[in-house]
């Protein structure tokens, strides 16, 4: 298999997913400017353009971060990423799975739109990724994963965009519980392999520089 991201993306949580089943991979970075991969056009992959992507063995290409980790979970249920077929656990995961793709991953990335001015940004945040933030963390003082004592693949993907804040500007010191989950989870092999992997530094994600 291949998993196609660049440094940074939110290609890192279908990584941590990967290390996390003890999956073999190889990893193709894509140039975001140029579309491109040490392969070529990354187009040829898969026309969105977006990482990120995971060419199977047979060739077949999964897009849609939420759905790779749908997959690798489904493929390896050994793996326990998530909760089996049915029951109402596997429900939840999966509401946390589109709670952090649709209302935070893609709040996260008009914060890192060039089509949205600095001013528009800031309003932004504060009238709408602030209550998200807050949830978040409500949920957190509670539970030390999503769904309790138990790792989810819902982890490595909430993990991953709540790495993003400090790149933006968005200063979330102030939520104890949310900082302590990222502490948690910089604790788990997959997670140090998979920065490792991308030359990302682990910590540095509660205020901006």
């Amino acid at each position: 298999m291949k998993l196609y991201y660049a440094p940074g993306s939110c290609g890192l949580s279908p990584q941590i997913a990967l290390r996390e089943a003890g999956l073999a991979f190889d990893l193709v970075q894509v140039d975001f400017k140029t579309k491109t991969t040490v392969e070529g056009d990354y187009h040829r992959i898969t026309p969105k353009g977006f990482v990120p992507a995971l060419q199977l063995d047979d060739g077949d290409v999964l897009t849609e971060g939420a759905v790779i980790l749908q997959w690798i979970a489904d493929r390896h249920p050994d793996s326990g990423l998530l909760p089996a077929f049915g029951t109402r656990e596997r429900y939840t995961a999966l509401e946390w799975l589109n709670f952090v793709a649709t209302d935070l991953h893609k709040g996260m990335a008009v914060m890192f739109s060039p089509l949205v001015d600095a001013t528009s940004k800031k309003r932004f945040a504060e009238g709408n990724l602030a209550e998200k933030f807050a949830y978040i963390d409500a949920h957190l003082a509670r539970n030390d994963y999503v769904l309790g004592e138990r790792f989810s693949a819902a982890d490595g993907y909430l993990y991953n965009v709540l790495r993003w804040p400090p790149r933006v500007q968005i200063n979330v010191s102030g939520h104890a519980a949310m900082q302590a989950f990222m502490a948690r989870m910089e604790q788990r092999p997959s997670v140090q392999a998979a920065l490792q992997a991308e030359g990302r530094p682990a910590g540095s994600y509660a205020a901006p520089d």
